[in-house]
């Protein structure tokens, strides 16, 4: 189960200054090509003892200050970035033979920021933000659904639905990021962007590029 890939290169000439211009470059080279929901990545975080886990989650915005997803501060990842905000951000562009990975630290975004972006959400999804307990233990699907119902007889369609006070974003400010892209013969390009000491994550002027053996 091997596929030779055949696309064409990534070379250090082509890079654009700094990595947010060049994963926006990508992102929409992603979503040009019918890729689908381009914008959900692989969260990776650790606990305080060091014990990984991943899941896949959306990207719902991104800038020179970093990558934003939102998520309950009391499910897994919201606790162990909690204790440990050392995250890595994989988007598996696999049907273009790309991948992105942000290694960073993640940070709370701003509660007015959050709510911004809260009452963009879809109104059952506003519901479903306030019905799950994320990562906890529920005892069957009737009781969440049940949970569900409740909230939506309390928040009719055209009822405010609040922000849950347990409920926000994380945004990843990037340390480190490579741009891989599959070649033949598994020789496969690898550029990294490392951020020297004193750079923001903005501009490119404090971006150094390494290129990785693959």
């Amino acid at each position: 189960m091997r596929e030779h890939y055949r696309t064409e290169g990534l070379d250090e000439a082509d890079l654009a200054p700094g990595p947010v211009e060049q994963f926006a470059r990508w992102f929409e080279q992603a979503a040009m090509s019918g890729l689908y929901e381009p914008n959900a990545m692989i969260v990776s975080t650790a606990d305080a003892s060091g014990r990984p886990s991943s899941r896949t989650v959306l990207l719902k915005q991104y800038d020179e200050r970093g990558f934003v997803f939102y998520t309950n501060y009391g499910s897994r990842k919201g606790a162990e970035l909690t204790a440990n905000p050392r995250v890595s951000l994989l988007f598996p562009w696999h049907p273009v033979a790309r991948q992105v990975i942000v290694e960073g630290v993640a940070e709370r975004t701003g509660r007015d920021e959050t709510a911004a972006y809260f009452r963009t959400r879809p109104h059952g999804s506003q519901l479903g933000a306030w019905a799950s307990r994320q990562s906890s233990v529920v005892g069957s699907r009737d009781e969440l659904d049940g949970l569900y119902r409740e909230l939506a007889d309390r928040y009719p369609p055209e009822e405010r639905v609040p922000v849950p006070p347990g409920w926000g974003g994380f945004r990843v400010v990037p340390e480190r990021v490579e741009f891989w892209q599959g070649r033949m013969n598994r020789l496969h390009d690898r550029l990294r962007y490392v951020r020297g000491a004193g750079g923001d994550g903005g501009g490119g002027a404090e971006w150094t590029v390494e290129r990785l053996c693959p």
